[in-house]
């Protein structure tokens, strides 16, 4: 399988291998990699994969795109990234937290959210990439994080020969665990800068030193490159679609549904990366019959599905769920591509980059609404969901998984779909203490990690989990802030 970046026009397209576009994270032209062809799965091979662990669930889907890897070696890599040590009880567990519906917890990892799952398989693709494309230079990680997916990358990248990784966060766009988590994080290789601006500023600065030959060159003579985390890099995105095959594997074994019978997918998303792996799975034949994508009030991406017209220039609101504190969904281009071809996606980014606003043909909007559905969440609905859950099933949730459980809701409201619903439900409610507290009615009145963390522990008689408690002994090591235009001087410690 060969991998081709979303923005080339070319008669003859120009084709990695997906250690090659792993390696290499954004293509070229700026443009997103993608599999030449998206592999099947039948319903048979479904039921085969039911009585097997998660680990050899991954490394079988991951086989399927991941073709030039050693199945041996990817078996290895998935054993060793999804062991009970790194996901005490499982990486992808389902609870009950509505009727039919189905909370894939995703955040059981190092760093209790759900981007754990990929990082902690890809920097083995990464290292084995980097010896298959006989890479002898320093591999430099750059990204971008709205919360998770920084700690989750330091983390997973720590002390990983032949990697440095830098992380910016927005300076005031995260929760005080997020930014504890980062801030104090270990190993040699490591480097976390705030950022004066939101995320999209974080995110916008990580592109331009991508897209700089200047800052390339530099790097060159330094003896490094630089490549991506973020789920713009294939190698963050692949592992996103197991979870999905793997959830419906589950329910089928638990009874829930019989082999071919439709379950939809809900899943909170600002980046739009973790509902395109949804997406994925649904092409790959797993049997998804609508994707609820679920906003908070930056709903870019609801707007989108209902109206065609993409349109970033709008008011940025900081919320209790700021992992989606997004205007910028930059995993949509490569549905633009799947849906309309490379040169409308080359047609929208630039409008986008330039105007700040796009308008999909009906040739993509037609296929869009028939298989998604946008909705979004208020702060005040939020924190409802949140407390009426826990009220109800005693089932304690994070914000960015209530703004998913509060589409659900009123998806079903609206349309009396009660087709079995799988919701993905993203990070801890520790890690977002204070709105959790507040939701339940009972605010701490501090902003003190440990203490937030004990008065959440004693309101739900939930237990703390180990990463966060263990994070509260560690010191800060990382404090600088620069502007968004003064990025990449950080990287070549000028900042």
């Amino acid at each position: 399988m060969k991998y081709i970046s979303t923005r080339d026009t070319a008669a003859v397209r120009h084709s990695v291998s997906s250690a090659e576009a792993i390696q290499r994270g954004l293509a070229p032209d700026r443009g997103l990699y993608m599999p030449d062809r998206i592999p099947t799965i039948t319903h048979k091979e479904l039921e085969g994969l039911m009585s097997k662990p998660y680990a050899e669930r991954a490394a079988d889907i991951l086989s399927r795109f991941l073709t030039d890897y050693d199945p041996d070696a990817l078996l290895a890599d998935c054993r060793a990234a999804y062991a009970e040590d790194r996901f005490p009880g499982g990486a992808a567990p389902l609870a009950e937290c509505g009727d039919s519906i189905h909370a894939l917890e995703l955040w059981h990892g190092p760093t209790c959210a759900f981007k754990d799952i990929a990082l902690q398989i890809m920097p083995r693709l990464l290292s084995r990439a980097l010896t298959m494309t006989g890479e002898p230079r320093l591999a430099h990680i750059l990204v971008a994080t709205s919360g998770d997916t920084g700690k989750a990358a330091l983390e997973g990248y720590r002390d990983v020969p032949g990697v440095r990784i830098t992380v910016f966060y927005p300076v005031d766009g995260v929760s005080p665990m997020q930014k504890r988590q980062m801030t104090t994080q270990e190993g040699e290789n490591v480097f976390v800068c705030a950022v004066r601006g939101n995320f999209d500023d974080a995110q916008n600065g990580v592109k331009a030193i991508f897209a700089d030959p200047a800052l390339a060159r530099r790097a060159e003579e330094e003896g490094s490159f630089f490549s991506s985390a973020n789920s713009i890099n294939w190698g963050r995105l692949a592992p996103q679609i197991v979870y999905y095959v793997s959830a419906y594997c589950d329910l089928v074994r638990e009874g829930k549904l019989s082999i071919g019978d439709p379950m939809n997918v809900a899943v909170p998303t600002g980046n739009f990366g973790n509902i395109f792996a949804a997406y994925l799975a649904r092409c790959m034949g797993v049997p998804i019959a609508r994707l609820i994508c679920a906003s908070n009030a930056n709903c870019v991406l609801t707007d989108f599905i209902r109206t065609g017209v993409y349109d970033r220039r709008r008011t940025f609101y900081k919320t209790m769920s700021p992992s989606m504190d997004i205007l910028i969904s930059s995993n949509l281009e490569r549905l633009l591509y799947l849906l309309g071809g490379a040169p409308l996606t080359v047609r929208c980014m630039e409008e986008l980059s330039r105007d700040g606003i796009y308008r999909a043909p009906d040739s993509v909007t037609k296929p869009l609404r028939a298989v998604f559905d946008g909705r979004c969440a208020t702060e005040e609905e939020t924190a409802a969901t949140i407390r009426s859950v826990w009220e109800e099933r005693r089932y304690l949730i994070d914000p960015h998984t209530a703004v998913g459980l509060c589409a659900v809701r009123q998806y079903r409201a609206e349309t009396g779909d009660d087709t079995p619903v799988v919701l993905a439900s993203t990070a801890s409610p520790f890690k977002f203490a204070a709105d959790v507290l507040a939701s339940l009615g009972t605010p701490a009145g501090t902003d003190e990690p440990a203490a937030l963390l004990a008065a959440l522990h004693d309101a739900a008689d939930a237990p703390i989990p180990a990463p966060l408690s263990r994070t509260l002994t560690l010191p800060v090591r990382f404090s600088g802030a620069v502007a968004p235009a003064d990025m990449a001087d950080v990287l070549f410690g000028r900042a």
